[in-house]
């Protein structure tokens, strides 16, 4: 059966799943749209409610599960990002408490405390999985990781990643009880460079927003970092900071 209206409540739901969060968190079931994300989603395990296909666009083997057919004009309306490859999934949310997680003797872990821009999350997870951490622990978030705009910006790498929600209090109550070393990068004179950090040993470093930084929560928390700089700007977009921070944990790592 091929769906050709925009009124067909499934298609109805669909574009509410993008559009509505608190009906995603409600629904505890997410959107993903594209051929290497939805493939990215199965390979990790996430599991299918069900997948729109549009036949005139999507050309690749039909993954298992419930398929509705849409036509050229419905995928085109629930279509997010607005490249069409002719899939869109709908997955069942994953929900992991931070106490679940086993680190390694050497694991680094970014944290990120109140991100609020979805491409920003996902650029972030990005970094994170290109480079080998760890871990993504978002402290006091106000961004839902089902967000379309995360799931586009990381290119289905929140799929593959550890990837928690926390407070601060519960935060740090895990780096402390599974003795982490704690690098903060709030702005003071006490901050000592990136590089001369240890990242051979549990490690975790805190980021906050681009517009406030880090709370006052951090403050005498954990060791103050800052990334050198040559040039006259005293600061880096957030997802630039995490990548370089990323490529110093693996550089260390590599030896």
């Amino acid at each position: 059966m091929l769906i050709e209206s925009f009124q067909n409540e499934k298609i109805k739901n669909v574009t509410k799943l993008l559009t509505d969060n608190r009906f995603r968190k409600k629904s505890k079931v997410f959107v993903v749209e594209g051929q290497q994300e939805n493939a990215r989603a199965l390979q990790y395990d996430f599991q299918p409610v069900e997948f729109f296909i549009c036949e005139n666009i999507f050309k690749e083997q039909l993954p298992e599960g419930r398929i509705h057919y849409v036509s050229d004009k419905v995928y085109e309306k629930i279509a997010y990002r607005g490249s069409s490859e002719g899939i869109i999934g709908v997955y069942q949310a994953k929900e992991t408490p931070l106490s679940s997680y086993v680190p390694k003797d050497n694991s680094t872990v970014i944290i990120v405390e109140g991100v609020e821009k979805p491409g920003n999350l996902g650029a972030i997870l990005r970094s994170c999985e290109a480079f080998g951490i760890d871990a993504l622990i978002v402290a006091d978030g106000k961004t839902d990781f089902y967000n379309p705009n995360v799931i586009r910006s990381s290119v289905g790498c929140l799929f593959g990643m550890e990837v928690y929600q926390a407070e601060n209090e519960e935060t740090l109550e895990f780096l402390q009880k599974n003795k982490f070393n704690i690098y903060t990068t709030l702005m003071d004179e006490t901050a000592e460079d990136l590089y001369k950090r240890d990242f051979t040993q549990r490690s975790a470093v805190l980021f906050g927003t681009e517009h406030s930084g880090l709370s006052d929560f951090w403050i005498g928390k954990g060791k103050n970092t800052l990334i050198p700089m040559a040039g006259s700007i005293d600061s880096l977009n957030l997802s630039n900071a995490v990548a370089i921070t990323c490529y110093e944990s693996l550089r260390q790592k590599k030896g």
